[in-house]
């Protein structure tokens, strides 16, 4: 997809900025870019607004994924405060090309749920970001401040995952299986409930639904445009 010749700022909101082209992408059948992502994810933060909870950016997803000295690792996660959180959502792309911004064909998602001690890995094309996942949830791992061993930690493919019907809405189904297992949450602190997120998933993050993000997000777009002018 072309960007706009006049790819002029119209948003900011926390610390992301959307362009243009970001409308653009939404307006269209195309693959989510890191921004959209981030945008939705801050906004499910706000939306949320539960001290449990810490949806990661895909900027420092990919940076703890890829970051080659452990001692830098080191230093960068630990001010993150990972041990503090119940539920950590991060976002997973394929991009191997360190150098290459916003890189990448494929969005999957991956959950730490402190109470069961378990990485959750939701990946709409299959196991496709199986590898990445699994990167990232080794870099991660022995941060989470679990008292138990790190060995410990499970990490799990969601055996029944919603799956996409076209090759563009990974993203879309980031976004709205991160939406459901945020409510999920909430609702396990109201009822006090130890089951896991798959049958919440399953049910309402359909092929119908993930098409409606794309109006959803961008109605909200346009709404906190009108509340800035």
């Amino acid at each position: 997809m072309k960007k706009s010749q006049a790819d002029e700022k119209i948003l900011s909101y926390d610390d992301v900025v959307l362009r243009q082209s970001d409308i653009d992408i939404l307006s269209g059948p195309y693959y989510l870019n890191d921004r959209i992502i981030e945008f939705y994810f801050s906004y499910l933060s706000s939306s949320h607004s539960s001290q449990d909870i810490f949806l990661i950016p895909p900027s420092i997803a990919f940076w703890i994924m890829k970051c080659p000295v452990v001692e830098t690792l080191k230093d960068f996660i630990e001010p993150l405060h990972l041990s503090d959180k119940k539920l950590v959502i991060f976002p997973i792309n394929d991009n191997d090309d360190v150098d290459l911004a916003e890189g990448g064909s494929h969005w999957s998602l991956l959950a730490y749920y402190r109470q069961a001690n378990v990485f959750v890995h939701h990946d709409s094309f299959g196991r496709v970001n199986t590898e990445p996942a699994k990167q990232l949830y080794k870099a991660v791992v022995g941060y989470m401040g679990f008292s138990g061993s790190a060995s410990k930690t499970r990490f799990l493919e969601c055996p029944d995952s919603p799956k996409q019907v076209n090759g563009h809405d990974c993203g879309l189904y980031v976004s709205a299986i991160a939406r459901v297992i945020c409510d999920w949450l909430l609702n396990c602190i109201n009822n006090n409930t130890n089951d896991l997120w798959f049958s919440d998933v399953k049910e309402k993050v359909t092929p119908s639904a993930v098409a409606g993000m794309r109006i959803e997000i961008l109605a909200l777009i346009r709404d906190l445009m009108a509340r800035q002018a």
